[in-house]
């Protein structure tokens, strides 16, 4: 892309289509200087963003040139010219390195991070020189990878993030490494580029990208191996009942019992019995784990809920997400998933406290000087614990040996607020060994799978979303409970001094039981079970 002017001696515009913010006039050029513009893409938060690439070459008047890279760059990108250079020579490529080069990153005000530009850079130094006889880059095509120094295109962060702002902006085409390919593929109304090398990039900008090859998108079939089966855990029906209701409704849940009472087996089944992932769904956890590195190459969508576990140690930002460069979380890469926390009193308060919006609103906000960034977090919380510090209390065969006191600080960790937003609170016994010795049985989860399917679609047709993500006034209007289940739970929250916050969710939690029989009406029964799942607020 080079300017010139118009026949009246004004400057030639350069259209960038689709993307009216950034095509700006180009004034004249100095005597022997070239100018290039294509477009990139980079990621802040969970979104992408475009990026216009502007190479600018010009021969020194005296002495050799310089190259300088502007428009708020990090190491990764003041690095890339020093991976660029090579990777231009070895495709075979002149690129006059003595010239002087400045690279623009537009718009200058946001940070530009990682290698995502190579390729971009590559494009735009070797356009500037007229003996590759390369045509200027298309202006609907954005550019996306790393390059390594022997010209082959690797793979980068976030490209699922960059080609659906690509799309939004207007561009057509999008240029990515082999191994991004079907992560770029799964964005409609974009055509995705995967050439292997630098050299097979000219060839095809030589010949015109609308002949080049295109790679479809191949959706993968992710079949559940059956490893982590319902009905493998022997007993437990009361939690495993639980559990379902969980996974119909949403729900939060916390397992108190002791030390090898199937908590963790229990809560690792869950995934298994959620609903699939819708589209839009799979594309928003796609999206997280592609920005923070965790999409294995060469994998389109996501469609298998995550499971996240952290250890008790993790860190705030660990969980929540942030640090200098803001990255998700666990509870974000748990997005539309579980998030387990284990021995849940073990974890720093502090931390535990951070939960307390994301639970609520299903996204959360980090505020930087450079902005403010949100991240998903629309995830279902299971938590486990011990019922009092040396994990026997109420044991059959084991003698507790913690005071009132000790058991009291020990569930004092978890504060009434975080408590409030966990719609079940599941006592799971110690099975006595005649039964762990049984045969395996009970429901599968497949067959609980089914179940729960069907509850959550009764809630989609009625209302739009699940239970547990039901404001007040919403669940008001879609409860259809009977006075006489409505009474016993005044009696309910007078007797155990329920709030607010906890009378809403065992008011989800009946409408999920009633769902979940296929009924339209809330039965005192379902109001009586929904507030036999509040075991912290009765020994409270």
């Amino acid at each position: 892309m080079t300017s010139g002017k118009t026949e009246d001696g004004a400057p030639k515009a350069v259209p960038v289509s689709g993307c009216p913010a950034l095509a700006t006039p180009m004034g004249p050029l100095q005597p022997g200087m070239e100018l290039a513009q294509l477009f990139a893409a980079n990621v802040e938060g969970v979104d992408g963003y475009l990026v216009q690439v502007e190479v600018s070459r010009a021969q020194p008047t005296t002495g050799t040139g310089r190259t300088t890279v502007v428009g708020l760059p990090d190491a990764a990108v003041r690095e890339s010219i020093d991976r660029v250079t090579p990777a231009i020579f070895n495709s075979g490529l002149s690129h006059r390195p003595a010239d002087h080069l400045v690279i623009n990153l537009a718009p200058a005000d946001r940070r530009k991070e990682g290698p995502v530009f190579d390729l971009s850079i590559a494009v735009g130094l070797a356009t500037t020189v007229p003996e590759n006889r390369l045509p200027p880059p298309p202006q609907e095509t954005v550019f996306l990878a790393e390059l390594a120094l022997d010209g082959s295109l690797r793979p980068v962060r976030g490209v699922l993030a960059c080609a659906i702002a690509a799309r939004d902006a207007g561009m057509k085409r999008v240029v990515v490494s082999p191994s991004n390919a079907q992560e770029a593929a799964v964005v409609a109304g974009i055509t995705v580029h995967a050439p292997a090398t630098l050299t097979e990039v000219c060839e095809w900008l030589r010949a015109g990208l609308s002949g080049a090859p295109t790679v479809p998108y191949l959706p993968q079939t992710h079949e559940r191996t059956g490893s982590e089966d319902l009905s493998d855990v022997r007993g437990q029906e009361h939690a495993k009942r639980a559990l379902v209701i969980a996974a119909a409704g949403g729900h939060n849940l916390l397992m108190i019992g002791p030390p090898g009472s199937g908590k963790t087996m229990l809560a690792r089944r869950l995934p298994g019995l959620m609903p699939e992932l819708t589209l839009e769904e799979a594309l928003d956890v796609t999206r997280v784990h592609s920005v923070s590195g965790l999409l294995p190459m060469g994998h389109g969508l996501v469609r298998i809920r995550p499971f996240r576990a952290p250890h008790h140690n993790v860190s705030m930002v660990g969980l929540i997400g942030g640090g200098s460069v803001p990255r998700p979380g666990d509870v974000s890469l748990a997005h539309h998933g579980v998030l387990f926390l284990d021995e849940l009193p073990e974890f720093s308060r502090s931390v535990l406290e951070t939960l307390r919006q994301p639970l609520e609103d299903g996204h959360l906000t980090i505020s930087r000087g450079g902005g403010r960034l949100r991240f998903p977090s629309r995830t279902m919380l299971v938590g486990a614990m011990n019922p009092c510090p040396c994990g026997y209390l109420g044991h059959p065969s084991r003698r507790c040996v913690d005071n009132v006191d000790a058991v009291h600080r020990y569930r004092g960790r978890i504060s009434g607020p975080l408590l409030d937003r966990i719609d079940i609170h599941l006592e799971v016994p110690a099975q006595k060994p005649e039964l762990l010795a049984g045969r395996h049985g009970g429901e599968t989860t497949d067959q609980a799978r089914t179940r729960v399917a069907a509850a959550r679609v009764r809630m989609l047709a009625r209302q739009g979303t699940s239970n547990a993500g039901l404001e007040h006034r919403a669940l008001s209007t879609h409860l259809n409970a009977r006075d006489d289940a409505m009474a016993l739970l005044r009696q309910a929250v007078d007797e155990l001094g329920l709030s607010a916050r906890a009378y809403d969710r065992i008011l989800k939690v009946s409408r999920t039981i009633a769902d979940l029989d296929a009924r339209d009406e809330v039965l005192i029964d379902d109001v009586s079970e929904a507030i036999g799942y509040r075991v912290l607020d009765r020994a409270g």
